[in-house]
Formats: C-alpha cells, sequence, structure tokens
C-alpha cells in the first residue's frame, strides 16, 4: 500500500514526538510534496533521498533532532546485467519493474530504474536487497546476474529544452501538443495527478503560462492515459 497523507503525517508527528529519525518507503513526487507539508507540520527536520542526487523516486527521512545525512538512507543499489551479452535481448524499464513485480515486490520498497549499457540499476529499500539479487534472475527473454553496484555515473536522466507554438497559453492545452493527446486525454493526466510544475502535482488543466516564461514541468508515468478496461499501457515508464 502507497504512503498516503494519514501516514505520512503519523510518520512525522511520532519522529518530532520520540526525537528519532524514520524513513518512509519510496514516495512518488506527489507523495514527497504530501510528506514535507507534514515534516514541517510537525515541527521536524526532514530530507529526501532516493540513492542518488537526480532520483525521481525519493524516501523522507523525518527526524526530531537534526537534518538526516542522505549516506544513512536504508537504500541499495543493485545492478542487474545479461549473463550473455552474447544472447541478451533488449531491456525496457518496464520488462524491469515487472519482473521485480513478478517477485511479488511492492512497488514502494522499489526506487528508480536506471537502465544503461552495462544493464538495469535498481535502487531499492535496504531489506529487499540480498533477495532480490538472489531470486531476480530473468528480465523478459534475458537471463540476468544481480548483485549490488555503485549508482551509476552521470545523470540519471536524459532531459531536453522544447519550444512549442500553441493556440492557448493552458498547460493542458500545451501538453496535448507536446505528447500528441486529445485535451481530454491530456486533461486525465491532470486528474492523475501526473503533471508537475516546479516538482508539485499540477491540478488545474486551465494553468496558464505567460508570455516568454518558461513551463519547468514534467508528466511522469504514462504518457499516454489507459482506457478503461485495458491492461497496463505499453507507454508506461514508472
Amino acid at each position: 500500500m502507497e504512503e498516503n497523507a494519514a501516514m505520512l503525517n503519523e510518520l512525522c508527528q511520532r519522529a518530532a514526538k520520540r526525537h528519532i529519525t524514520l524513513y518512509s518507503r519510496f514516495l512518488n513526487l506527489a507523495q514527497q510534496r504530501e510528506g514535507e507539508i507534514a515534516a514541517r507540520r510537525a515541527g521536524a527536520e526532514y530530507c529526501l533521498y532516493g540513492g542518488a542526487q537526480d532520483c525521481e523516486r525519493r524516501m523522507l527521512a523525518v527526524s526530531g533532532e537534526d537534518v538526516p545525512d542522505e549516506s544513512l538512507f536504508p537504500i541499495a543499489c543493485l545492478l542487474a546485467a545479461p549473463r550473455s551479452a552474447r544472447f541478451a535481448a533488449p531491456i525496457a524499464h518496464r520488462d524491469v519493474l515487472g519482473a521485480l513485480m513478478g517477485l511479488g515486490i511492492e512497488r514502494e520498497l522499489i526506487g528508480d530504474i536506471v537502465l544503461r549499457e552495462a544493464g538495469a540499476y535498481i535502487f531499492c529499500v535496504e531489506r529487499m536487497a540480498d533477495f532480490i539479487c538472489q531470486s531476480l534472475v530473468q528480465i523478459g527473454r534475458t537471463d540476468v546476474r544481480c548483485e549490488r553496484a555503485e549508482p551509476p555515473q552521470g545523470a540519471l536522466r536524459e532531459t531536453r529544452e522544447v519550444r512549442l507554438q500553441v493556440s492557448s497559453p493552458r498547460l493542458d492545452a500545451i501538453a496535448a501538443h507536446l505528447f500528441h493527446l486529445s485535451r481530454g486525454d491530456a486533461q486525465q493526466l491532470f486528474r492523475q495527478g501526473r503533471v508537475m510544475v516546479d516538482d508539485a502535482p499540477c491540478e488545474r488543466p486551465d494553468y496558464q503560462l505567460r508570455d516568454g516564461r518558461v513551463w519547468p514541468g514534467t508528466v511522469s508515468g504514462c504518457r499516454r492515459p489507459k482506457q478503461e478496461g485495458q491492461g497496463r499501457c505499453a507507454h508506461c515508464a514508472v
């Protein structure tokens, strides 16, 4: 079960009252904002970290005393690499996540999954690391070996600047144009909390940008909303 606002409030209140440091599971961007609000409300010190500096999925550490140290977060980095590069099939993000879910691991125990030439880097809670190393032997059709590793070097994800000409400064119109969606599908992304502006969920499809301003936003997860009755979208990356 994902961390919700009530659970995060309870976590922060407990840490503040007992003067101890407590950690959440991995949180998505919307949950991270809820955690920050809960920590400030409780008067506690807090820190968000996902195993590397630019991770998207991060844990919340909250303390009744000093700001938590990133080095103390119970996060492990694993590398799942093909046993034979010669016979390895291409591995996608959804293949790795599907293999982990197939082991019965909850999504909240897994942080970012980063694909590199060497294989798939997996950030997970420390207590699951040994189990994953022992149990993750295949991703898709590729046999893999999983072991602890240092986080990958460089930026974890690629970013790019896009310049658009749109008929309206409304954010739903911009999202629809950018991701080739209908206006209705773009508005569904807002309802699902997948559109972020300044790392905070934007729930207003009519949010307007001023002329010449940059939208420092992202659309996380599935770019194309799932239709009712369908399974996992092939475009879903989170």
